[in-house]
């Protein structure tokens, strides 16, 4: 596999003060540079940020995937196992509404992963996850 670089995200919020809040304080990202518009976080290491945009849509799309419905767009990061156990204490511990509670995916299967998906409070959806094999991240 490569060297990895940092990626850049940016996502529309309604609501600036509750969206900075989660991703300090429940994701635990470190808040870097912001204005009354945007806020730029480290998310596990790469750039994020959120722009206020006011009242939008978001997408409702699903697509069935190991017999759950996981929402489409969503996005996130692959930790390693015991970072994404750890991660997912501290969200139920904030009491984060799961849309997929954590669980093993494909289970004694190729690509076999921990997975979860929630949603920030302006309705962007998030996975993480997680492979006992990081080798299998992309196998067939």
């Amino acid at each position: 596999m490569q060297n990895l670089t940092p990626f850049h995200l940016a996502v529309p919020v309604h609501n600036l003060e509750s969206c900075r809040k989660f991703y300090r304080d429940i994701i635990g990202c470190e808040e870097g540079r912001s204005s009354d518009h945007w806020v730029d976080f480290n998310f596990f290491g790469h750039q994020f940020v959120i722009h206020l945009q006011g009242e939008f849509k978001n997408n409702t799309a699903h697509n069935p995937v190991d017999g759950k419905s996981v929402p489409i767009p969503h996005f996130g990061v692959v930790l390693d196992w015991e970072n994404f156990q750890n991660f997912a204490k501290r969200l139920k511990t904030h009491n984060v509404n799961f849309i997929i509670e954590p669980y093993i995916r494909f289970e004694g299967e190729v690509g076999e992963q921990a997975t979860m998906f929630f949603k920030d409070p302006s309705g962007n959806a998030l996975e993480f996850k997680s492979f006992k094999d990081m080798s299998q991240i992309f196998a067939h």
